[in-house]
């Protein structure tokens, strides 16, 4: 988009949604008046996993009163990555923002993200100050997962950022082109590259309920999906590993056939002999299992089957 158009653009907000039907009405409170200071056209769309809850109903009912809400339904549950990729290329608008809708990420933060937007960036990603109301052992957890995605990764992902993001059309087009089955949305964004800043902020405590997305195992899921799709890494460990304990298992032949050359009384008893196979055999389904990860992925994608499937677009025109 030229820079004259900077004041006539249309923004798309992307809120992937489970069992949220207490948080409907406090994120659309906030966004709503977010949108209003922006002064922009705009469509606001909540891309359902099929809820056991009344989340359904409360998204329609407010569809009733703005006009601006849309919902997408996918025909079963295909999880938050799948949700969230249903919106963003379903969407319309010159540009679009991704935020969860627990209000753990300010709504009023997108201002400054648009802001950032218009200085020529391509992609504005929240970067977290601070996280209030979660533990430490999770701070900790998720300190060490960004860490070591990165260490992993052929795509370097900014630290302390989730999908809570600004893309322009330009990267919106290029992540349509992307065919993988395992989606990592922030990983495909970094992996896009073009101009990229963050904005700063505070993320603020769950406002309603709590999660009903699985967030700690769903975040373990994800840094897999980082790790996995993004990095050939691991399998390089795994060869060097391999050569490793092939040398260091020669080494200790030799060394008892040394000994057994100069020494008689040196026995061939099985000390120690459990603790080897044990290790052995640990190592061994150790990377069977990283293997697998990898097939899994290859076995999905060769497939070719539909990353979502959507049993309801509501446009609400």
């Amino acid at each position: 988009m030229s820079k004259e158009n900077y004041d006539n653009y249309m923004l798309s907000i992307v809120v992937p949604v489970y069992n949220e039907e207490n948080g409907i009405k406090p994120f659309l409170d906030r966004t709503e008046a977010v949108v209003e200071k922006l002064g922009c056209d705009y469509e606001i769309i909540f891309s359902l996993d099929p809820s056991t809850d009344r989340t359904y109903e409360v998204i329609k009912e407010n569809m009733e009163r703005n006009k601006h809400i849309k919902l997408i339904t996918m025909s079963r549950r295909f999880r938050q990555a799948a949700a969230t990729m249903a919106g963003v290329t379903n969407c319309r608008g010159d540009i679009c923002v991704v935020i969860d809708v627990d209000l753990q990420d300010p709504p009023e933060v997108i201002i400054d993200l648009v802001a950032k937007w218009k200085e020529g960036y391509d992609v504005v990603y929240a970067q977290r100050i601070d996280r209030q109301g979660e533990t430490k052992i999770r701070k900790f957890i998720d300190v060490c997962a960004y860490r070591v995605i990165n260490y992993l990764s052929s795509v370097e992902i900014p630290v302390d950022t989730a999908d809570f993001r600004l893309i322009n059309r330009r990267v919106i087009e290029e992540i349509k082109k992307m065919p993988e089955t395992n989606m990592f949305f922030r990983g495909m964004v970094s992996y896009v590259g073009f101009k990229q800043a963050a904005v700063r902020y505070h993320r603020e405590a769950r406002e309603a309920d709590v999660s009903k997305y699985n967030r700690l195992w769903g975040e373990f899921r994800m840094g897999f999906h980082g790790i996995f799709c993004f990095s050939s890494k691991p399998l390089e460990f795994v060869t060097f590993l391999g050569g490793f304990m092939t040398a260091f298992g020669a080494l200790l032949a030799v060394i008892h056939g040394i000994k057994k050359l100069f020494d008689e009384r040196e026995d061939s008893s099985d000390r120690g002999l459990v603790s080897l196979i044990w290790f052995m055999g640990g190592v061994i389904v150790f990377v069977c299992g990283l293997l697998g990860e990898y097939v899994t992925r290859i076995y999905d994608d060769v497939k070719g089957r539909q990353r979502y499937i959507i049993d309801e677009f509501d446009e609400n025109k």
